[in-house]
């Protein structure tokens, strides 16, 4: 077996376009059935307002799959914590043998979602936008920006978190990072009337965007739903997008904002719903004029943590790097 650190994938596994490209596969192999993926499993610790996700998919010919345990644990940017946390095993296909752990403490899992963000603004953002907006200061809301930025070039970033020295602190560091003016705004609304892309990285409970705040060429990726009680976006903005996404249909209609919008009957299963895959296998078109209002609802899917753990695998492979262990005892650190 081998053991990579947090130290050594961050060296090597960058959020790139070569990372949004593993990850875009990964959404046609899915829309192509020729992956296994169970539903999530999940354990919520709401005293501590945190939870735990185990995600899993196979995808056929790989030599590996990965099961991935997954945290989130909202409160602890008070502890001076990043909210995510976790890790991932690779298993032989062939034996059923572990063959690898990634303690990534997350940021393979903060890769990949940015990236499936990427992939979703590479199919349904206007080619041409100027502001790109963002609810929420964490580290998410950090990776999505720099993921859009690969697909899409924009002047000027507007934030808006309920903590406003977070999003101060998340201008003052974007504006550096991006090189693009970021600006705190006084509220979510602000943020959706002015921006031509919007992304929500929340973990929010109550619906934070409002269907009348919508205006003709906006792009909405909703990111922070991933469990039945998390809810960024009211019903109605998903029955008044032109183009409605899901990176799955079931997984969102079971956890996502699709849940409540079907839930509330704004939208029935026969609704006109794509998922993000259909685009990346060129099923289905997905923005097609300037005009329209593009929404997608991520979830977060197991085929986009095998895909970017094997990648990632394979990139410290190459590179003569982990710990290797066998029969309990400590081989070689490489």
């Amino acid at each position: 077996m081998l053991i990579f650190t947090e130290q050594e994938l961050k060296q090597f596994v960058q959020l790139n376009e070569t990372a949004v490209k593993v990850i875009e596969d990964a959404f046609t192999k899915l829309a192509k059935n020729e992956t296994i993926m169970p539903p999530i499993m999940r354990v919520d610790i709401e005293d501590q307002n945190g939870e735990v996700d185990v995600k899993t998919a196979y995808i056929q010919g790989k030599e590996m799959f990965a099961i991935k345990i997954s945290s989130g644990f909202f409160n602890n940017y008070q502890l001076g914590l990043p909210s995510g946390n976790g890790m991932m095993v690779l298993i032989s296909t062939q034996t059923g043998i572990p063959e690898a752990i990634l303690l990534d403490n997350g940021y393979l899992t903060d890769v990949r979602t940015a990236a499936a963000g990427a992939v979703a603004a590479a199919y349904l953002s206007k080619d041409t936008i100027e502001t790109a907006g963002v609810i929420g200061a964490g580290s998410q809301a950090r990776f999505q920006l720099k993921a859009l930025s690969l697909v899409r070039k924009f002047s000027k970033v507007l934030v808006y978190a309920r903590s406003k020295e977070r999003a101060r602190k998340f201008a003052e560091e974007m504006t550096v990072d991006l090189g693009v003016e970021v600006v705190v705004a006084e509220s979510a609304e602000a943020v959706v009337r002015n921006s031509d892309t919007v992304i929500t990285t929340t973990p929010a409970n109550n619906p934070i965007i409002k269907a009348e705040w919508l205006h003709p060429g906006l792009h909405i990726t909703a990111m922070g739903s991933d469990a039945e009680h998390k809810q960024e976006l009211e019903p109605e903005v998903l029955a008044k997008a032109d183009i409605l996404i899901c990176d799955t249909k079931a997984q969102c209609a079971r956890l996502g904002e699709l849940h409540h919008a079907l839930t509330k009957g704004v939208l029935s299963k026969e609704s006109a719903i794509l998922e993000l895959g259909e685009l990346t296998s060129l099923k289905a078109a997905g923005r097609t004029n300037e005009k329209q209002i593009t929404v997608c609802d991520l979830t977060g899917t197991g085929v986009q943590d095998t895909a970017i753990a094997l990648f990632a695998y394979k990139e410290l492979i190459k590179r003569n790097k982990g710990l290797r262990i066998e029969n309990n005892k400590i081989l070689q650190k490489n």
